[in-house]
Formats: structure tokens, C-alpha cells, sequence
């Protein structure tokens, strides 16, 4: 029987591993340690609250004496607490520095101490930067161009420098785009979304014309599932296999599911930075722990937008309270 540390538990992608890893017969305890900042909710755990199993910690990743003590009760941790937002990054990038890289070596540092068995620390495919063509497997050098996917770069970087020089067993997953419900409305298909059921027109840079792969969050939980239980230390994991679109193209598909037209979009001038396409290789995952994909986003954006319909509640932005999407 495990216990397992899920830091940033409240937020969108890891609220969903916390519930799948309730649903487990061999989990004695997860703990979720969350700072509850304008993206972490309480909400997102909802039936979690009702497991015996569940702990609940209100902190900071940053406060040492409280990871370390968490850390020494605990088998395994899988490290989700990140600001990641593009936007929010352009705007000011102490806060992912400080966070996504100081937040990450605290956690490592504890986790030395701790003896831990597994650490899995969650990036993104935005490390990898722009391709034009091919997929970046996880041996492509990192090239990030955004203050964002630099921190995540750093903090991949120094999580795979404790394995080797500590032998903290870390193993780092990266995942393309993630939707489903929950997610903050800031990121760009619960903010178009929720912006369309208001009656609200959506922005599109450029020509609409960047590429990005969308996986379905619970299929990134699975995943990162499959890397905690199974991943070799020392490891990178591609978790990728959703669906490829232009945010032109994406845009129609939720259009169509908002029961909005053409009228609704507006073309804004791109921004200097703003990477044309994202691609991964997923098959070492594949191939080594049997991952594969199961929710494509042609069939499962309407049960989407039907949660942010029913969950109107949850909006917490004005129209006006971010940056239009800049690509992520």
C-alpha cells in the first residue's frame, strides 16, 4: 500500500490523477499539496473529498520544513505544481522562475533526504520549441522561446540532474496540449468556450495557423500513471497521440459545439513570439509501458462544453481579465 504526495492537486490536470488514483486498490493515502492560487480549486477534487484516503494540504511548494516533513511520510511523489500560462509569463516571469524551478529544487531536495521511490515531475512538449516538420523525441535538445517553457526546461533539467548525481529516482513526462473539463478559463478551449456562451466574440492570432496536439487530460493521466508505477529513473516520457489542429481548425470544432458562427472570431496581428508547431514522438511510452491514447477531441469536445455550460459558476474571469490567446 502506497502513499502518494500530488503536489498541485487542485488545479485541472492534477485534480483528474488524484481522483484515478483513488480509484486504486493499492493507494493507503494521497496527499494533495496545493497553494490554492487563482487556478487551484477546491471544487476540482469534488467526489475526492469523500474518500478516506484523501489528505488535503494548504502550502507552498516552497516552504522546506513543510515539504520535508510531508516528504518523510510518503512513498512517491508526482509533481504537478507549475504556473502555465503563456500569457501570464510574457507579462511577468519571476513568478514561473521562482515556482517551476525553485519550487521543483525544494521538492528534489526533500525528496533526497526522504529516500523517496518516485519522483515524476510533469512538463510540457513546449521545452522542445517550435518544429516546422519531423516530432521531437525525448533525446531532441530543448529549445524553448518563451519564459514559460524556459522555466519548465530548467525545472526538467535539474529534477533528471538529482537523479544522476543524487539518485533520486526521477523520471520527467511531457505532454502536448491537454482539454477536458475543469480546466481554468484562461487556456484557450475553456476560455473560447465560456467566452461563446456568453455571446462573447474569440481572437485568433496570426492567420490562425499555429499547430498544436490536443490529448485529453484523463489520457495524460494515464500516462503519468503508467510512468509512476512503471517508468525507469532517469527516464523522459513523450505523452502525445491526441489530435493535431490549427487553432483555425480548433476554433471551428468549437464554434460548431457552442452552436456559434463564423461571426464570433476575430483575427488579431501574431505576437513575436508565438511558436508555430508543437509534435512529439509518443512511442517509447508506447512501446515501453503500453500507453495509448482513448478520448480523441472530435468526440469528447461537446462533453466539454457542456461541463463549462453546466458549471457557469466556475467562470471566474470577465470577459476582458486576460490576454487574448497567444497559443497555448
Amino acid at each position: 500500500m502506497q502513499k502518494i504526495l500530488v503536489t498541485g492537486g487542485a488545479g485541472f490536470i492534477g485534480s483528474h490523477f488524484v481522483n484515478r488514483l483513488l480509484q486504486r486498490t493499492d493507494i493507503e493515502r494521497v496527499t494533495v499539496l496545493d497553494l490554492l492560487t487563482y487556478a487551484g480549486n477546491p471544487a476540482n477534487l469534488s467526489a475526492a473529498w469523500d474518500s478516506p484516503h484523501l489528505h488535503f494540504v494548504h502550502g507552498d511548494i516552497l516552504d522546506r520544513p513543510l515539504v520535508d516533513s510531508l516528504l518523510q511520510r510518503h512513498d512517491a511523489v508526482v509533481h504537478f505544481a507549475a504556473e502555465s500560462h503563456v500569457d501570464r509569463s510574457l507579462l511577468d516571469a519571476r513568478g514561473f522562475l521562482t515556482t517551476n524551478v525553485t519550487g521543483t529544487q525544494t521538492l528534489l531536495e526533500a525528496a533526497r533526504h526522504a529516500a523517496i521511490e518516485k519522483f515524476v515531475h510533469v512538463s510540457t512538449d513546449e521545452v522542445y520549441g517550435p518544429l516546422p516538420t519531423g516530432c521531437a523525441t525525448e533525446d531532441t535538445p530543448l529549445r524553448p522561446t518563451v519564459p514559460y517553457a524556459a522555466s519548465k526546461a530548467a525545472s526538467d533539467l535539474v529534477a533528471l540532474s538529482y537523479q544522476q548525481t543524487y539518485g533520486v529516482p526521477v523520471c520527467v513526462t511531457r505532454s502536448s496540449n491537454n482539454f477536458g473539463p475543469r480546466q481554468y478559463p484562461e487556456k484557450v478551449i475553456p476560455r473560447f468556450v465560456t467566452l461563446l456562451l456568453q455571446g462573447e466574440p474569440v481572437t485568433i492570432h496570426g492567420r490562425g495557423q499555429h499547430v498544436r496536439n490536443w490529448l485529453h487530460v484523463e489520457d495524460n493521466c494515464a500516462g503519468i500513471e503508467l510512468v509512476l508505477f512503471g517508468g525507469v529513473p532517469g527516464q523522459v516520457y513523450n505523452i502525445g497521440g491526441g489530435t493535431d489542429l490549427t487553432t483555425a481548425a480548433l476554433t471551428e470544432l468549437i464554434l460548431t459545439a457552442c452552436g456559434a458562427g463564423p461571426g464570433s472570431v476575430r483575427y488579431i496581428p501574431d505576437r513575436q513570439s508565438n511558436d508555430e508547431r508543437y509534435a512529439m514522438d509518443w512511442s517509447k511510452i508506447a512501446g515501453t509501458l503500453g500507453y495509448q491514447p482513448r478520448r480523441p477531441l472530435r468526440d469528447h469536445l461537446a462533453e466539454t462544453v457542456a461541463w463549462y455550460r453546466d458549471h457557469a459558476a466556475r467562470w471566474p474571469l470577465p470577459v476582458d481579465a486576460v490576454p487574448t490567446y497567444a497559443g497555448k
